[in-house]
């Protein structure tokens, strides 16, 4: 699909190589070199993704993807020059869908936003309604809920849980996950482990002692339904 994709690095250069890169895929790019235009431009509704730079000057991409993630479920990734896992987990834990490491490949880079922006927006996907107990995930309306209550859930978490829910029983690796839910063959597997810990803490009555999100030891992660749980 073609979208509006916000550019935010400071560094002139990937911004340029970057914008070619979406345009000749046929995105509209908006860029900025720092975090408070970034956010001024999703409260305005001027993009549809964000690929986010972690070392800007001032307001840090750490702390623009914090806020962007408190007011909105837009996708984002970020960009980092630092190659630590922990750096890489940190990002994803504020909420990011996907950290790409620099110097990185801007046709990759470009395949993984229009690979997000499908997931995102499903154009002409056949309406899907998943429950499971007092869970509920419409993917029609791209809206999950618990008893009730809306859950503040990032593009790749309702992914997971809408492909979990849709297979319930079955025991996926880690490799599974990031090719069935981020369409990656080749991944940090950590991304994987991440995201089941943030859903978890959003679905769970307890995340550390899961009933719904079940570690399969050995192998990877199961979805019991709640009748299995209480069987």
């Amino acid at each position: 699909m073609v979208a509006r994709v916000l550019v935010v690095d400071d560094d002139l250069t990937v911004r340029e190589v970057l914008t070619s890169y979406l345009r000749a895929r046929g995105h509209a790019v908006v860029e900025t070199d720092n975090g408070l235009e970034a956010i001024k431009a999703v409260r305005e509704d001027r993009a549809d993704l964000v690929v986010l730079d972690v070392m800007l000057p001032g307001l840090d991409g750490r702390e623009v993807c914090r806020r962007l993630r408190s007011m909105s479920d837009i996708p984002i990734i970020m960009l980092t020059a630092l190659g630590h896992e922990t750096d890489r987990v940190h990002g994803l834990e504020l909420g990011a869908d996907d950290y790409v490491g620099k110097p990185f490949s801007p046709r990759e880079l470009t395949l993984r936003v229009d690979s997000l922006l499908r997931r995102t927006h499903r154009d002409g996907a056949a309406p899907t309604l998943l429950c499971d107990g007092d869970l509920v995930v419409d993917g029609a309306r791209r809206v999950a809920t618990r008893g009730g209550e809306d859950l503040a859930l990032t593009t790749r978490e309702f992914e997971l849980l809408s492909f979990l829910l849709a297979h319930p029983g079955t025991a996926f690796t880690r490799e599974d996950l990031l090719r069935q839910v981020w369409g990656w063959t080749v991944g940090d597997q950590s991304t994987v482990t991440v995201h089941v810990r943030r859903l978890r803490e959003k679905i769970e009555p307890d995340p550390r002692r899961p009933i719904s999100l079940v570690t399969v030891w050995g192998v990877g992660y199961r979805w019991e339904t709640a009748a299995e749980a209480t069987a």
